[in-house]
């Protein structure tokens, strides 16, 4: 059984059983009930089936989990159980759910990442994922800044002191409530630029916000932010 498909792997259905001897009003009961099934089953199929695409071309857009996957289909098909997803798109409250698991799973992924993946605006998506999450009475994890690091500093062949260096350099400016207000991602960033100067290997600030999706003025006031964090540190 998996929720990654409309039917979890089975179906369900009214059989034609025998209605030999059965009454007129008794027949009439039994077609009634078969008639409205097999509406409400096509009905519900339906937006599965759609929502369960947006899904699975998120999955592979962002490059997820399966496990990711089969929580966020799951999720979806409570969310109509418990009629959340009644008068909205079904793309949105199906991204919603695939935003709101990976960030309980502790999966880097950003909003902006979320957004340009699913065509649904940075705005749009917050308010769906927050609805649903309201809806739904679950909470919803906040992403790290070292999260990041390892997908980071792997796309740039850094080494692993570089990346143990960046996570406790958040994890120091943390402690100070330096990294509170900032993306995480940038953070991330200017965690992983400052701490391959330290080691000796090259990346310039370019380098890192094209890999991390942000700006080199944001990299620049991290930077600023985090390299004080080292002085205090070093004092």
């Amino acid at each position: 059984i998996t929720y990654t498909r409309h039917d979890k792997g089975i179906s369900t259905e009214i059989g034609s059983g025998s209605i030999q001897g059965m009454s007129g009003e008794k027949r009439g009961q039994y077609y009634r009930l078969r008639k409205w099934h097999s509406r409400s089953s096509d009905s519900k199929s339906r937006n599965i089936k759609t929502a369960l695409r947006q899904i699975s071309d998120l999955i592979n857009r962002l490059n997820l989990p399966e496990s990711v996957e089969e929580e966020a289909a799951r999720m979806y098909e409570k969310a109509i159980d418990e009629d959340v997803v009644k008068g909205r798109k079904i793309e949105k409250i199906a991204t919603a759910v695939v935003f709101i698991v990976s960030r309980n799973q502790e999966i880097p992924r950003t909003m902006k990442e979320f957004s340009e993946a699913s065509g649904i605006s940075e705005r749009e998506l917050g308010k769906n994922y927050r609805y649903v999450a309201k809806q739904l009475d679950m909470d919803v994890s906040t992403i790290l800044p070292e999260n990041f690091v390892p997908r980071y500093a792997s796309n740039l062949e850094l080494s692993g002191e570089t990346q143990a260096d960046a996570r406790n350099l958040i994890q120091d400016a943390r402690e100070k409530g330096l990294t509170s207000g900032r993306s995480p991602d940038g953070i991330a960033a200017a965690a992983i630029y400052l701490s391959a100067k330290k080691n000796d290997e090259k990346i310039t600030q370019r380098e890192i916000a094209r890999i991390a999706g942000v700006t080199e003025v944001t990299i620049r006031k991290g930077t600023e932010q985090l390299e004080k964090v080292r002085e205090q540190g070093e004092k």
